[in-house]
């Protein structure tokens, strides 16, 4: 299968694309993951977007599609593929389906995390880290620590990351509103959306999205 993983933040796409991944044996393709490959291996176009980063700007799309095309043209993507936080707009979209299409593949589903957006709020905005680790991650409401401010591992000290913080939240929210969102009308008028609730347990998440992909 192919499949595009779109949702808000705090959707919690990066743990069910793992899962997803797994579950139907396709490799997970971030952009995150992307962007640190080609700039660890020195790829002309991990250059190109590590000195748009360095510059503090915003990296083109032609570049993130650039990595995305050879990623999904590997060996271990001739079956299929998750990609998640690509496209984040529409012309990442149409210029993906033009890359799908030179290839002659499509998409199978587009798969739409829906999350109440007070409840975006509340997962990233109560979410707490260890200055020691930032891999001990807790939150107020859903993972509290033993002792309140303390990691429950290490003792250290925990915090509330900048991103985190309500007002920032909502600023990236209406970024994804702005940016991301449309994409959705765009596939839906291909008939790919399938829209699920990413309320729930991770495992209950995931085979709602099984079920509804299996669909």
């Amino acid at each position: 299968m192919r499949i595009v993983l779109v949702g808000p933040p705090g959707a919690g796409k990066g743990t069910q694309a793992a899962f997803l991944a797994q579950n139907l044996s396709i490799p997970h393709i971030s952009t995150g993951d992307l962007f640190r490959a080609n700039i660890s291996k020195g790829t002309d176009l991990g250059k190109q977007a590590k000195s748009y980063m360095d510059a503090g700007q915003l990296v083109p799309d032609e570049v993130t599609i650039g990595m995305a095309k050879d990623r999904m043209e590997q060996p271990d993507a001739v079956n299929g593929f998750l990609l998640d936080g690509f496209p984040r707009n529409v012309s990442q979209a149409e210029a993906l389906d033009v890359a799908l299409k030179a290839d002659d593949v499509k998409l199978d589903a587009v798969l739409d995390l829906e999350v109440p957006e007070d409840e975006v709020v509340k997962r990233i905005a109560g979410r707490r880290i260890c200055r020691n680790d930032s891999a001990h991650v807790f939150h107020v409401v859903y993972k509290q620590p033993e002792a309140e401010g303390v990691c429950d591992v290490c003792g250290g000290e925990l915090y509330q990351r900048d991103d985190d913080k309500e007002e920032t939240v909502r600023k990236r929210l209406e970024v994804y509103h702005t940016q991301t969102e449309p994409i959705i009308d765009y596939y839906r008028e291909q008939g790919l959306v399938v829209t699920i609730s990413a309320l729930g347990k991770v495992e209950e998440v995931t085979a709602r999205a099984m079920e509804a992909l299996g669909r």
